[in-house]
């Protein structure tokens, strides 16, 4: 078997996995009601700006920061939208991990 054989049972694997289908069902839902779907995207733009802030070395912006966090305790009242984070956070833990293996089988020529 070759290397992009691998890589595609891999990605076929990812998209059979718990994890992933789960993930997607909810984010499906989730996205077709326009009131949420407008709550995680503005939310989702703001830990982005937040982010980057932190990766460019800038200071960080405690207003955002503090607005982030007071977002996400009202989100996460909603039930469903917990869920979701839950599932997206279980989701990109388990592609970091295959990240990081492929990266520790690579580690040498790097």
């Amino acid at each position: 078997m070759n290397v992009y054989d691998t890589a595609n049972k891999l990605a076929k694997e990812i998209r059979e996995s718990e994890e992933y289908k789960s993930y997607k069902k909810l984010k499906d839902e989730i996205m077709s009601n326009p009131t949420s779907k407008k709550k995680i995207e503005e939310f989702e733009q703001l830990r982005y700006e937040v982010q980057l802030t932190q990766y460019t070395g800038e200071n960080r912006d405690e207003e955002k920061t503090k607005k982030l966090e007071e977002m996400y305790a009202m989100l996460v009242q909603d039930e469903q939208i917990k869920n979701y984070f839950d599932l997206e956070v279980k989701f990109n833990v388990m592609i970091a991990d295959v990240n990081k293996i492929i990266a520790e089988a690579i580690r040498d020529v790097l």
